[in-house]
């Protein structure tokens, strides 16, 4: 059975992409964080076959215990992981900026780099930037590195053509504890802009990255950017 790596698969839509995903392969969930484990040990114990595998992914290191993890043919990379430091532009601190680029868009970088050549005929590469690759207020690096992973993407598709194939997610707003973390009225605002009037849920960016990751079902997608936003997706 061939591959599928999941990167951030300790947060909230990490967790719902082990699921998804390892339906039909064999996961390897990547995280930073010890939470990866109970991640692992759910999906186990749903049936799933998952390794759980700790990587700092700004290493070459942690890019490569990955690779070893993986051990043969990789069907699918879903580059997850991805941190925030918000803050306006003229009190965003180098530190905070450096941080969420070397995570958002560095990582994204290294490990595909890495996992290309493993990569079998029909394989893909699923990135989650954001809705913010738009533009978000106070979110000077985040929208960047997000920016960032959209043209790595459409550049990636024509290099893997036509043997592997390139695509890329923008959740809008997701029911996950970063999203919660938002203060009760801005959130409720921002829902009441949303036309769905409700946040998403992260069983909706996994049935997503499932779908494009299924050559049978999305072979001729590729280079695109999926909006999951319940709409609200230009402004």
């Amino acid at each position: 059975m061939s591959v599928a790596i999941v990167t951030g698969a300790a947060g909230g839509l990490g967790g719902a992409m082990v699921a998804a995903l390892g339906a039909s392969h064999r996961v390897v969930a990547v995280d930073l964080s010890d939470r990866v484990e109970d991640v692992v040990a759910e999906a186990t114990a749903a049936g799933v076959d998952a390794v759980a595998v700790r990587a700092d992914l700004t290493s070459e290191a942690g890019i490569a215990s990955v690779v070893d993890a993986c051990g043969g043919e990789v069907w699918c990379l879903v580059n997850n992981a991805g941190i925030t430091r918000d803050a306006r532009l003229v009190k965003m601190e180098r530190d905070q900026f450096d941080a969420v680029v070397a995570v958002n868009l560095g990582a994204v970088y290294r490990l595909t780099r890495a996992v290309v050549p493993h990569l079998v005929d029909g394989g893909s590469v699923v990135s989650i930037s954001s809705r913010a690759y738009l533009g978000n207020f106070g979110q000077f690096n985040y929208s960047l590195s997000k920016g960032g992973v959209v043209g790595l993407t459409r550049a990636l598709a024509l290099e893997l053509a036509p043997r592997g194939r390139a695509n890329a997610i923008a959740p809008g707003l997701i029911e996950t504890p970063m999203s919660l973390a938002i203060p009760d009225d801005i959130r409720e605002r921002m829902i009441d802009a949303n036309p769905m009037k409700r946040m998403g849920m992260p069983a909706d960016i996994a049935e997503a990255v499932a779908w494009l990751a299924d050559g049978e079902r999305s072979g001729y997608v590729t280079g695109h950017v999926l909006v999951v936003g319940g709409g609200r997706s230009l402004i």
